[in-house]
This record gives structure tokens, C-alpha cells and sequence, in this order.
């Protein structure tokens, strides 16, 4: 009889579905991915989930705007989602909306047993809201009368509301955070219990009667399943508890990993362990929290205008240098930054110089030397032990950082034993010994030792990027028996007389000079197009010009987007290879930025260090000729058709204006 296997269920957070995705949803979905993938490569039994959380006020307001139903609106939004974990290779086992009828019907049923058992009572909530963000604040909890999560300004909220008896779970909480390791990285756990459940933990406000696009409260109508409860319970709905949608809830529950971005931690950790308590259900193994991708220190936001469009980087690079790239650079808890030339550096360090370099040598050589087939007679040399130790100790070393989730480390490790491979192959000069017919026998045991270094880091890179290492290993001549888990932590697994192919090649190196002017272009085509869309149309000098169109009205929240700064120009100097453009050095009162700006030809750098000037401080980054603009100044048009800056040196950097 054949033994079970045994479960492994993973989730990612499911995505709010406002917008498109963009890379901040990749790095989460890839990693759990690359998780999922691994897991089956052991052996385990996976379930691995991913959704959209498809209900709220955000939602229902964003569908009246374009004229469409909530459910068209979301389901617009889902196919590109969906589109994308295809592009980008991600093996979900299920995908969950929380406008499924079975899910609805779950939540119906959680939200009646709670209140059956006493953890739901009704009251009227009045405090402050969060819009964007979809959550309730005491003013305690505000930061300078903002989301503290967001920053976004929040409203006053006054409605009859359900309520869960959160705080009835204080203890318990601090408890699972402090003393057990459900949280990843534990250092979060403190910041949280001293954030939320020593200052008093209250009690949640689970219903909302202002909006309608929400799952109805069974027994009283008027209300909607507030989003917390709505969407956490996915991760046990989709198992097919309280539905008879599916029945693998005992098989899988509970879960092995969630994973999330720190800005819903507090959420997983806190609230959903609670609602779980209180359900009697058994608590998730593991929460792994990660930072965020940032465009100078700053989280990828709509409202900020930095979205990075995976589609369009997959498209120039590849979807798995962009798998490698985000999971390579995200330690896990921390924030890492992007921008084109770190991944282009990361492709071609890495990937292309590496690891392609060390494929396409070694099969060269094997086919120059040998015809394509080693021989079978070996040489071997006591300088050969420390390498293949290293191979043979590799999986054992990854499956740690996995089970830990620390998928940059175990990239890191993996890629430790690629340069050592390079470097076995400068020390071992197998060119040199190609020379000397009595040393056939050493050299065909020099290109067997580096293709099994191939066959080894070559599969236990196939879960980070699925689509180029089965070709690397096809080029090595390996089997899928050779490359099966259980043979990766051995040395000589493939054939004596193993016969290479030459392929194609796996990663091209980026000519990061071209392709930053390429981007470059991209750029500068987008902007002109802006300004075309924008400009009003001129009349002809002999002609009287046109009446001007008075430009479309903003309300005071899109004004309120803009931010606006005081900044000190603290270095200037003329950008190479453009004539019009300054790098501009800046004081913006919270730190050091750079801008690129097109006034060169009406000031000197002498005459603007010192200056104050005023910014636009959240402006999307952009590359100019290879410098990095963050943000924007102002200045006017001149009726001579100069252009004159506004300073603003009666003002201290970093004053905000309004």
C-alpha cells in the first residue's frame, strides 16, 4: 500500500482588487510559489492558494465612478490577475473570491456561530475610518491625525455596527506571539503586542450599514460582513469549511504558512488567530511577514504613481529573471528597493554571468574535448573533496531556509556553490589539461564534477524560475531521475558517460548602458504623449489663437495627492549626454533626494546651490540619461520663452506647502 503523503497548504493574502497588480503582488505570489514548488519537489501533498478579496466601500465607490456593477468592475480586474500568475508561472492549486457563493454562504454561517457563542454582540460604532484602507481607528491610534498604516486622512464614522469581543483575547494573543514562533521574523512580535494589545485591545466592529457590497448578516439584513471577516476566513472556506464546495478542510487545515506584506500583519496576527480561538479551530503554523518593494524608501502605491508593471519587465527580461530578481533581493521582514539598474545588474551578475556562464563553458568543453560524451575513465584529486562536499551538502542547507521561508538566503547558498563551481573551473584550467594526452582521464573528472554541480543547483533552482533550469538541465544530459529530490543530496548521479547537448543560451546579458536608453525613450515617449494629451490646441501666428480650454476640475482629494515641499538645492551639475538637463542634489527636510530637470539653458548650477525651491515630492521616480528623478520642481514659462524657477527661500527645507 502506498504511503500518504503528507500536506503542505500555503496561502498568499488575498489581493484587493481596486487596480491592476503590479510588482509589490508578484513578490508575495512568486515567493509562495517558489514554496509550493519546492514542497512537491519533496514529496508533500500541496495546497496552494491565492484570490481576491472583492468586497468593500473602495470597491463599490470605484464601480459607480466607471458607470459598472461591483461584480463587472471586480471581475475586469480578477482576468488580469489571472493573466498574470499565468505570464509568471504560478502553480495555484486554488483560487478564491470572496464573491463565490460557496465562500458567501461560509461566511454567513462563521459570522452566525460567532454571535451563536457569545463573541458577537450588537452595538453603534463612532471613531474614525480609513477609506482606502478599510479600517477603524481610535484616536489613540491615529499618527498625526492619520492612518497609521496609510497616512491617508480619515473620517469620522458613526453607525449601528456588530461587534467582536477582540479584547477578550489579549492574553492568548501576546501569548502565541511572544512564546511560540508563529510570527516570522519573531522581531515583529513585541512591536505588535506593545502597538496593540498592552495599550488595551478593543473590540472589532465586524458589519457595516453605509454600503451594500458586502456578504448580507444572515439574521439582520440591513447589515454586511465587515472585510476582516470576510476576507480572512477564506483561508479555511476554500477548504470547504461551512461549504460543500470542497472537503479537504481536515486534510489540510491547518495551514503550514501564511504569507503577507507588513501592512496587513497586524491583521493575520492578531485578528484572524482570534476569530480562530473563538471558532475552536486550530491556529496557523506560521505568519511570514515581508517588507515591501520601494521606489526610494517609499511602498509602491497607486496614489504615489510608482507602480511597476510586472508584464512589462516580463516582456523585456523574462518572467524568471524577474522570479529570481524580487526573491533574491527581498531578505524576509525587510524592504528592498528597485529600481532597472539593480535588476539589470542582479540578470547579469547573477544569472547571465554565473550560472549561464557556467552551463554553456561546461557543455562547450565537454563537446570540444569529448565529442559531447565523457569517457569513463576518472582521475580524481584530493583538491576535488572540498567542492563535491559542498554539492552533496547543498539541498540540506536550502531545505532549512525554505522550511524557514528565507528564500533569499537560500538563493544566496545556492549561488554560492555556482561561483564555486567557476572557480573550480580557473583553478582546475581545463583548457591546460585538454593539452596533455595523459590527462584525459583528469580532465573528463573535472567536467564531471562541474556538471553535477550543474545538476544540482540547476534543479534546486527550478521552483525560483521553472521555465530556463529544466533547458539547463536538458543541456547537461539530465534525466528526470538524476534530478528527482531524493538523488540531490548525492554526488555521481549521472551516468560515467553522460552526453551533453548544446542549447540555447539561458539568460542574455543586458547592455545596461542601451537598455537605460531604451527605458530612457520609453519614458520620454510617455511624457510627450502626456503633454500632447494635455497641451491646448495653438492657433497659427497669423490666425488669432485659439480660446484656451480651462483645464479639467480636481476635487480636493486629488489635490490633496500632490505633495508639495520646500527643498534646498545643495549640489548642481549638468547631466552628461543632454544639454538640457541638470542633476539637481536636494535638502527636502527628511533627507537627500535627486532631481532631473530641463532648465539648463536658463540657469547655471552657480546660481541655483542654496536656493530653496519648491518640489513635487511624491512624483512616480523616473531615469533620465541614466540618473534617477525623484520629483519634480516648479517653475513658469516666461513671456520671452525663458522659464523661470520659483523659489522659495523665505521658507525652511522640508516645509510642506498647501
Amino acid at each position: 500500500m502506498e504511503k500518504e503523503k503528507k500536506t503542505f497548504y500555503i496561502t498568499t493574502p488575498i489581493y484587493y482588487p481596486s487596480g491592476n497588480p503590479h510588482i509589490g503582488h508578484c513578490y508575495t505570489t512568486v515567493a509562495c510559489d517558489a514554496i509550493a514548488r519546492y514542497k512537491r519537489m519533496q514529496g508533500y501533498d500541496v495546497m496552494f492558494l491565492t484570490g481576491t478579496d472583492e468586497h468593500g466601500q473602495k470597491i463599490e465607490q470605484k464601480a459607480k465612478d466607471k458607470g459598472v456593477t461591483p461584480k463587472q468592475y471586480v471581475d475586469e480586474i480578477v482576468a488580469v490577475f489571472k493573466n498574470l500568475w499565468s505570464y509568471m508561472n504560478i502553480s495555484y492549486d486554488r483560487y478564491i473570491r470572496t464573491t463565490d457563493d460557496y465562500h458567501v454562504e461560509a461566511v454567513q454561517k462563521i459570522f452566525k456561530e460567532l454571535y451563536d457563542r457569545g463573541y458577537i454582540y450588537k452595538g453603534e460604532y463612532a471613531g474614525k475610518y480609513c477609506t482606502p484602507c478599510e479600517s477603524f481607528w481610535t484616536e489613540t491610534q491615529l499618527v498625526d491625525g492619520k492612518c497609521p498604516d496609510c497616512g491617508r486622512d480619515v473620517i469620522d464614522a458613526k453607525e449601528e455596527a456588530y461587534f467582536f469581543k477582540l479584547s477578550q483575547f489579549a492574553d492568548r494573543l501576546e501569548d502565541l506571539l511572544l512564546n511560540t514562533d508563529y510570527l516570522r521574523p519573531k522581531t515583529r512580535a513585541q512591536e505588535l503586542v506593545n502597538n496593540f494589545i498592552r495599550p488595551g485591545l478593543e473590540d472589532l466592529c465586524v458589519s457595516r450599514t453605509s454600503f451594500t457590497w458586502g456578504v448580507p448578516v444572515s439574521f439582520d439584513p440591513g447589515h454586511v460582513v465587515y472585510v476582516w471577516v470576510d476576507a480572512l476566513s477564506n483561508y479555511i472556506t476554500a477548504l470547504g469549511f461551512d461549504n460543500e464546495k470542497y472537503n479537504d478542510f481536515e486534510k489540510y487545515w491547518p495551514a503550514d504558512v501564511h504569507m503577507v506584506a507588513k501592512d496587513i500583519m497586524r491583521f493575520h496576527a492578531i485578528i484572524w488567530p482570534a476569530i480562530l480561538m473563538a471558532l475552536e479551530l486550530p491556529l496557523p503554523k506560521h505568519l511570514a511577514v515581508h517588507g515591501w518593494i520601494t521606489f526610494n524608501g517609499k511602498k509602491m502605491s497607486k496614489s504615489l504613481g510608482n507602480i511597476v508593471d510586472p508584464l512589462v519587465l516580463g516582456e523585456r527580461y523574462g518572467a524568471d529573471a524577474i522570479r529570481y530578481h524580487i526573491l533574491r533581493e527581498m531578505a524576509l521582514g525587510a524592504d528592498s528597493s528597485f529600481s532597472n539598474e539593480i535588476m539589470i545588474n542582479r540578470i547579469n551578475s547573477d544569472l547571465a554571468n554565473d550560472f549561464g556562464n557556467l552551463v554553456s563553458r561546461t557543455v562547450a568543453m565537454v563537446i570540444k574535448y569529448f565529442g559531447g560524451t565523457l569517457p569513463q575513465e576518472r582521475e580524481a584529486a584530493d583538491s576535488d573533496r572540498e567542492f563535491i562536499s559542498m554539492i552533496s551538502g547543498l539541498r540540506a542547507v536550502v531545505d532549512d531556509l525554505i522550511d524557514q521561508t528565507q528564500l533569499s538566503n537560500a538563493l544566496a547558498e545556492i549561488f554560492k556553490v555556482v561561483s564555486r563551481a567557476n572557480k573550480y573551473i580557473d583553478e582546475t584550467t581545463p583548457w591546460s589539461l585538454a593539452k596533455d594526452e595523459s590527462k584525459k582521464a583528469r580532465l573528463a573528472s573535472v567536467l564531471y564534477n562541474l556538471l553535477e554541480s550543474i545538476r544540482v543547483t540547476a534543479a534546486l533552482l527550478t521552483p525560483f524560475m521553472p521555465t530556463t533550469m529544466p533547458k539547463a538541465l536538458e543541456q547537461i544530459g539530465a534525466s528526470a531521475a538524476d534530478t528527482a529530490y531524493d538523488n540531490l543530496n548525492r554526488f555521481g548521479v549521472l551516468p560515467a558517460g553522460v552526453t551533453v547537448k548544446k542549447g540555447e543560451i539561458l539568460f542574455q546579458r543586458i547592455d545596461m548602458d542601451q537598455e537605460i536608453a531604451a527605458l530612457n525613450e520609453m519614458i520620454a515617449k510617455q511624457q510627450q504623449a502626456a503633454q500632447k494629451d494635455a497641451r491646448p490646441a495653438e492657433g497659427k501666428p497669423e490666425e488669432k489663437p485659439q480660446e484656451k480650454e480651462k483645464p479639467a476640475q480636481i476635487t480636493i482629494e486629488d489635490f490633496e495627492k500632490v505633495e508639495l515641499r520646500v527643498a534646498k538645492i545643495i549640489a548642481c551639475e549638468p547631466v552628461k549626454r543632454a544639454k538640457k538637463l541638470l542633476k539637481i542634489t536636494l535638502d527636502d527636510g527628511e533627507g537627500e533626494r535627486t532631481i532631473v530637470s530641463g532648465i539648463a539653458k536658463h540657469y547655471t548650477p552657480e546660481q541655483l546651490i542654496g536656493r530653496n525651491i519648491i518640489v513635487i515630492a511624491n512624483l512616480a521616480p523616473a531615469t533620465l540619461c541614466g540618473v534617477e528623478s525623484s520629483g519634480m520642481l516648479i517653475a513658469g514659462d516666461t513671456p520671452d520663452g525663458g522659464v523661470k524657477v520659483v523659489f522659495a527661500d523665505d521658507l525652511p527645507a522640508g516645509t510642506r506647502l498647501h
